[in-house]
């Protein structure tokens, strides 16, 4: 999309990191496009981490629906960071290329800024196929995954995937990192220069479940090596380490209870896929939690 010199400065921009999911971008855009504030309000960056399928590709795709910017180094991190390097608008909003906007979502994410907080997540909702029954990755995700309202409210950091922010102070934060959990790490550098976290509920994100297990441990294999580097950035110690990965154990019987008694599995088949899906997920990150320490060789 390119803007002329008759067209006002949009207000708000909004950020698409992108590698190689042209399917899910097209959904993605879609979504964006049928946003309720009017378009010429905001602009959509999709910056892409040089895609094997090509920059041309990735054009044809966007077809005058956003800019496209290359992101060189590797990672959704420096996408971001490229992304609001481009940006115009006085606000950044971002979501990843896999996920689904609700119509409302800009227009509640922005209306909470200020109001809630000084920076804003938003909720989320899990995405599953319909027509079959869900995989047991599919129903443990609708249960456990992306409660931001919990990040947001207890842990004070949201997801990048449905962030928004004053681009000012995006610039006063400083960029995305890579090799920690760059969500955690960037929302918990901004409460410490004096940023308020807020939530919105109504400005919805949909993103959707991972399809099986080797997803599903794919997924918290990289979380996990994340969270351990920015633990050991944060001087954290190997027994602090330790006995976060042992309490994987007795949640199990706990996050058992809310899988049984959770409306959105309609059947027991699901329910028993899903419980399935736990044990297996929290006896792979207990042993994984022990790996990643060695792998790093322990500290302090």
């Amino acid at each position: 999309m390119t803007r002329n010199a008759t067209q006002p400065t949009p207000r708000i921009s909004v950020v698409v990191p992108h590698y190689n999911d042209l399917e899910r971008l097209d959904t993605c855009l879609a979504a964006l496009e049928r946003q309720s504030m009017p378009r010429e309000n905001y602009e959509i960056i999709v910056a892409d981490n040089v895609s094997p399928c090509g920059l041309a590709a990735v054009e044809k795709l966007v077809a005058g629906r956003a800019r496209v910017v290359t992101a060189i180094e590797p990672g959704a991190g420096p996408a971001r960071n490229a992304g609001a390097e481009a940006a115009q608008g006085e606000i950044l909003a971002f979501t990843d290329s896999d996920c689904v906007p609700e119509p409302q979502w800009l227009e509640q994410g922005v209306a909470a800024l200020g109001r809630e907080g000084d920076f804003i997540g938003g909720g989320m909702k899990v995405l599953v196929p319909k027509g079959r029954p869900m995989s047991g990755a599919e129903a443990f995700e609708t249960v456990f995954a992306f409660d931001n309202e919990r990040y947001v409210r207890q842990l004070h950091f949201t997801v990048t995937a449905n962030l928004i922010c004053p681009r000012e102070m995006f610039l006063r934060v400083g960029p995305f990192r890579t090799a920690v959990s760059e969500d955690n790490e960037w929302c918990w550098r901004a409460r410490d220069r004096g940023y308020r976290i807020g939530y919105a509920g109504a400005a919805l994100v949909g993103h959707p479940a991972r399809a099986d297990f080797a997803q599903l441990k794919g997924k918290w294999r990289r979380i996990c090596a994340e969270r351990y580097a920015l633990n050991r950035e944060k001087h954290g110690s190997a027994l602090r380490w330790i006995a976060k990965t042992w309490l994987e154990l007795p949640a199990i019987p706990v996050h058992a209870v809310k899988v049984m008694t959770d409306s959105r599995l309609p059947s027991v088949g699901e329910r028993m896929s899903a419980l399935a899906t736990l044990v297996g997920i929290r006896l792979w990150r207990f042993i994984e939690g022990h790996r990643v320490l060695l792998r790093g060789g322990g500290h302090g």
